[in-house]
């Protein structure tokens, strides 16, 4: 049960390290700079061992946490690429987060 309420903070946290860590290689390639694409496996690892704290089957785990990396993707594209994020993605976001949702709690 416990397990259930810190998920979303900690699926937050894993979110936030993983879209980090693709933001910083991304910017790396782009510009050349190989530290910042290492900087960015290391931060992309430490997502792996954060999600993977929680007690839930690996299925229901990465199932359950998509939908935070999702909502975290776009608006880190929309907030730091400046990306004009299109309706069809507000509107696929939604679904995978109903799909996110009935994963975690169903």
């Amino acid at each position: 049960m416990l397990a259930k309420v810190i998920a979303p903070i900690v699926f937050l946290i894993a979110a936030a390290l993983e879209v980090g860590g693709d933001l910083l290689i991304r910017k790396g390639l782009r510009s050349g700079g190989w530290g910042l694409v290492a900087l960015g496996f290391l931060v992309i690892g430490a997502y792996g061992v954060v999600v993977n704290l929680l007690p839930f089957d690996f299925s229901k785990l990465l199932g359950a946490y998509i939908g935070f990396f999702a909502v975290v993707s776009v608006l880190a594209g929309k907030i730091v690429f400046q990306d004009a994020v299109s309706t069809t993605t507000w509107l696929g976001l939604a679904v995978i987060l109903v799909g996110s949702s009935i994963i975690l709690f169903g």
